[in-house]
């Protein structure tokens, strides 16, 4: 499977990032039976863990400690990605989302019975930052230092996920 990836540049307070793209899988768990549980099993078999399953928040948010798998598991979520003036994404369920570090994401509307399923990288975890003043300059030297993932959580050590972060890394050097 193929992830659509869409580039989210730094804007005011929100890092996002300016190298690692977004990756949306369109379908990714589309059959799945078991719901959250069958996302959870597929990020935690493709090596990645801390996971969740609940809504997402309605403010503006990024985490500078870690990179974030989503998986939608009921109903659909409008989700904005870059903060104010960011691109607005439709979530379904059986999609995924990669975020990486630094990336702001806030939902926006959703179904009654929205859920998602979060993961993150061994190691890494999901502090809350919301953009306030000084909070970007702090966060940049912790997004930059984060080992890039091994495995891709939809589709494991075969994904493109660890190609296209290990490409933008050779890009930054």
């Amino acid at each position: 499977m193929s992830p659509t990836t869409m580039m989210v540049p730094p804007a005011g307070e929100f890092p996002n990032s300016p190298v690692l793209p977004v990756l949306l899988y369109r379908g990714a768990f589309t059959g799945a039976a078991g719901g959250a549980a069958a996302i959870e099993r597929r990020f935690t078999d493709n090596g990645w863990g801390g996971t969740w399953c609940d809504g997402l928040y309605a403010f503006h948010h990024y985490h500078s400690r870690g990179h974030e798998a989503l998986g939608v598991c009921k109903g659909w979520v409008r989700v904005q990605l870059g903060g104010e003036a960011g691109e607005i994404v439709r979530l379904a369920a059986g999609d995924a989302a990669v975020l990486p570090a630094g990336v702001a994401h806030k939902k926006i509307e959703a179904s009654d019975d929205f859920s998602i399923v979060g993961a993150y990288p061994p190691g890494q975890w999901p502090d809350l930052n919301t953009g306030q003043p000084g909070e970007r300059e702090a966060a940049e030297p912790v997004i930059a230092a984060l080992a890039a993932p091994a495995t891709d959580p939809v589709e494991g050590a075969d994904g493109p996920l660890p190609e296209i972060y290990a490409a933008a890394a050779d890009a930054r050097r």
